[in-house]
C-alpha cells in the first residue's frame, strides 16, 4: 500500500517586507510590522522547456561594444558608477526623503538630453507642472527631455515604447503599481513585479534605468531585498538635512568599485558637483583652540579630511554622558577606555562631546588617533600644535595600528598646507622612540602607541 503524499506545508509572507516564516506571527521579525504577516499562496507553475531568445554563442564573440559605459554629464556620478552610464544596466537610487534624489536624477537627466540623447523621467510623485518648476530653476529644459506622470507600470511600458529613450528615470518604485497584481503600490508583490518589469525592458531595449527607492526608519532600502539582487547597481544618497553637503555611496556595482564615494552641494540652485570637499569639513580657527585635530580618513579611494572636535566638563551626573555627532558611538567608547587605562586621563568622571565639522560621517577606524588627540587635548586645556594631522586606529592594548593608503593621506594633508603627521610605525619591533622624516614636504613623526603620539604633541598627562 503506498503511502500518501504529503500535503505541501503553508508558508507565510511579511506583505511589507517579503519576510517568510513557517508558522504565522503577529509581528514581523525583519521590519517588525504588527499584523503583516499572512499565508502565501503554493507555488503550482512549472518550468519547461521553451524556444530561446537568442542562442548562445562562444563567450570570444560576444561583443562588448553596447556596454561601454558614457558620461551622463555630472563627474562625481560618473566616478562611482566607474566611468559613466552602461547601456542596459538597471540602478537603484536609494535615499531618506528630502535629500535631494529627485533634484540629482533630474540634473543627470537634463545633461543626458543636452547631448541630444532622447531622455524619459517618469515621476509617480510629483506632478509634471512641479517638476517643470525645478527644470526651470535648475535650468534642465531640453527638447530631449520627456516627462511623464504615472502611477501605472502598463501606461509607463506605452511610454517607453513611444518616446524609445536611452535613458529612463523611474521617481520611485513605490509609487508604480500594476494592475491585476494584489497588494497596493509599495507592498512586496508590486515591488518585485514593477522592478521585474523595467529590468526586462532595460536590458532588451538597452536602456540605461534608474530606480529611485525609498529607504525605512533604519535606513536600508525598503521593500524585499530582492529589489536589491534584480539592478546591477544600488547607489545611497545621504546627506545631514542641516546641511548642504551630500553624499552618493556605491553599495553593489557590477561595472565598477564598490568603494567609491561622490560629493555634491545641494542648494535652491539645483545640485553641483564637489571635487574637493575637505575645505568643508576642516575650520579654520582664528587662534589656537583646545579639542581639535584633524583625521585624514579614505571616502572610497579619495583622501578626506575631517575635523574632529571634543568637549570634556565635569559631570554632576552619577553616569556621565557620552554625546557623539558624525561619529560612532562605540567607537568613543572604545578611545575613551584606551585613554583612561594607558594614558591616565581620568575621564570616567566627565562628560564627553565629540562631533565632526560640516556634517561628515566618519567611519574609517583611522580616525581613532584624531579622536584621542581632540579629547586628551580638551582634558587638558591644552591646544594641539596648529597643522598637524593625526592618523591611525588604536587598538585595545593602545598600540596604534597601520592603515591603508598612508602615502595617499600623507599627501592630500600636504596639498592642503598642512606641516605635520602624526602616523602608526611601518615596521614595528622593540619599543623604540617616534622617528620622524620628511614627505611630500611633512614631517612624518611615527609612533608605537597612542600614549607616544600624545606625548609627542605636548598631550601627555603629567601624573602618569
Amino acid at each position: 500500500m503506498s503511502k500518501q503524499a504529503k500535503a505541501p506545508r503553508a508558508t507565510y509572507r511579511c506583505t511589507e517586507c517579503g519576510w517568510e516564516t513557517a508558522k504565522w506571527v503577529g509581528r514581523c521579525g525583519e521590519c517588525q510590522a504588527w499584523g503583516s504577516v499572512n499565508e502565501a499562496a503554493a507555488p503550482t507553475l512549472r518550468a519547461a522547456a521553451a524556444p530561446v531568445s537568442t542562442p548562445a554563442v562562444p563567450i570570444s564573440q560576444v561583443s562588448v561594444t553596447e556596454s561601454v559605459a558614457r558620461p551622463s554629464g555630472v563627474p562625481e556620478l560618473d566616478r562611482v558608477l566607474g566611468g559613466g552610464l552602461v547601456p542596459g544596466a538597471a540602478i537603484l537610487l536609494a535615499g531618506e526623503p528630502g535629500v535631494g534624489k529627485s533634484t540629482l536624477l533630474l540634473e543627470v537627466a537634463a545633461q543626458t538630453a543636452r547631448g541630444s540623447t532622447r531622455t524619459l523621467y517618469v515621476t509617480g510623485e510629483e506632478s509634471a507642472s512641479q517638476v517643470r518648476l525645478r527644470a526651470d530653476r535648475t535650468g534642465g529644459i531640453h527638447d530631449t527631455l520627456f516627462l511623464a506622470a504615472e502611477t501605472d507600470l502598463g501606461a509607463v511600458l506605452t511610454h517607453i515604447e513611444q518616446v524609445r529613450p536611452s535613458l529612463l528615470v523611474v521617481d520611485s518604485i513605490q509609487t508604480i503599481g500594476a494592475a491585476g497584481l494584489e497588494g497596493v503600490p509599495g507592498g512586496v508583490t508590486q515591488v518585485k513585479e514593477v522592478a521585474a518589469a523595467l529590468v526586462r525592458v532595460a536590458k532588451t531595449r538597452n536602456i540605461t534605468t534608474v530606480i529611485v527607492g525609498h529607504v525605512t526608519k533604519d535606513g536600508s532600502i525598503a521593500g524585499p531585498r530582492v529589489l536589491e539582487h534584480l539592478v546591477d547597481v544600488v547607489l545611497h544618497f545621504e546627506g545631514d538635512r542641516n546641511s548642504r553637503f551630500r553624499m552618493v555611496r556605491a553599495m553593489k556595482n557590477r561595472f565598477g568599485p564598490v568603494d567609491e564615494v561622490g560629493c555634491f552641494d545641494l542648494s535652491a540652485e539645483g545640485i553641483r558637483a564637489v571635487t574637493d570637499p575637505t575645505g568643508l569639513f576642516v575650520e579654520h580657527h582664528a587662534q589656537d583652540v583646545a579639542g581639535t585635530c584633524v583625521a585624514v580618513t579614505m571616502e572610497g579611494r579619495r583622501p578626506l579630511l575631517a575635523e574632529v572636535q571634543a568637549l570634556v566638563t565635569p559631570s554632576p551626573l552619577e553616569r556621565p554622558r557620552r554625546t557623539v555627532s558624525g561619529v560612532d558611538g562605540s567607537r568613543v567608547a572604545m578611545v575613551l577606555a584606551v585613554l583612561g587605562q594607558h594614558c591616565r586621563l581620568p575621564l570616567h568622571g566627565s562628560d564627553v562631546f565629540a562631533a565632526t565639522v560640516g556634517g561628515a560621517r566618519l567611519t574609517d577606524p583611522a580616525a581613532d588617533l584624531a579622536l584621542a588627540v581632540s579629547v586628551a587635548s580638551a582634558h587638558l586645556g591644552v591646544p594641539a600644535p596648529r597643522g598637524v594631522v593625526a592618523v591611525g586606529e588604536i587598538g585595545l592594548a593602545g598600540e596604534l595600528r597601520r592603515v591603508r593608503d598612508l602615502p595617499q593621506r600623507i599627501a592630500e594633508a600636504a596639498r592642503l598646507g598642512f606641516k605635520v603627521a602624526v602616523v602608526p610605525r611601518e615596521r614595528r619591533g622593540t619599543q623604540r622612540p617616534p622617528h620622524a622624516r620628511a614627505v611630500d614636504g611633512m614631517e612624518v613623526i611615527e609612533v608605537d602607541d597612542v600614549y607616544s603620539a600624545l606625548l609627542t604633541l605636548g598631550l601627555h598627562n603629567p601624573t602618569r
